[in-house]
């Protein structure tokens, strides 16, 4: 950041009174401006024991493969995000959404949400940031041609809880180092 959003004057880095961090400052006017983390929500889509997933169509990760996710929008909830990014991506509308798995990456600033979720019908397709939408069986999931770590582990957290037939909300945390 190099120019407040306030009145467009230069900002610097300092720890403001009372703060712990170094935040970007504006001296003209005095604004503080926070930077906190991005969430990206998403579905993992199912249809009797298939899981949906989308080609990616976009950069990163062009060409591989992703459940259906993105940025969450100011004013909606993380299932309005959700529900709007499978629309987006699959041209598919979801019932049934239960929060799963929440994954800290914080070395990008980002903290994704997954909701497993039950498509509503078969109609479905790609939109405009995918190539192609398909249905996997749990053998034919294109692991090494998965776009995101977040996406590899959601999946093998979601077969493993299949097997028990019990789905509890589930954490996890990205290393420094791992990709997304």
């Amino acid at each position: 950041m190099k120019f407040c959003s306030q009145c467009g004057h230069t900002v610097i880095q300092r720890i403001p009174e009372g703060d712990s961090r170094l935040r970007y400052v504006c001296e003209q006017c005095q604004t503080i401006h926070y930077q906190n983390p991005n969430i990206v929500a998403g579905s993992l889509p199912t249809w009797g024991r298939q899981v949906l997933l989308c080609r990616r169509a976009i950069e990163p990760r062009l060409g591989y493969w992703t459940l259906p996710a993105g940025f969450m929008e100011n004013g909606e909830t993380m299932e309005q995000a959700a529900r709007r990014e499978t629309v987006e991506e699959a041209c598919a509308n979801l019932k049934d959404l239960q929060l799963y798995m929440l994954v800290d990456v914080p070395h990008i600033s980002q903290v994704h949400v997954f909701y497993r979720a039950e498509l509503a019908s078969l109609d479905f397709a790609a939109g405009p940031e995918s190539l192609e939408v398909r249905l996997f069986d749990e053998a034919d999931i294109p692991w090494s041609e998965l776009a995101f770590m977040t996406v590899h582990k959601t999946l093998e957290c979601f077969f493993a809880d299949r097997k028990l037939e019990v789905y509890p909300v589930r954490t996890d945390a990205l290393p420094p180092s791992r990709p997304i």
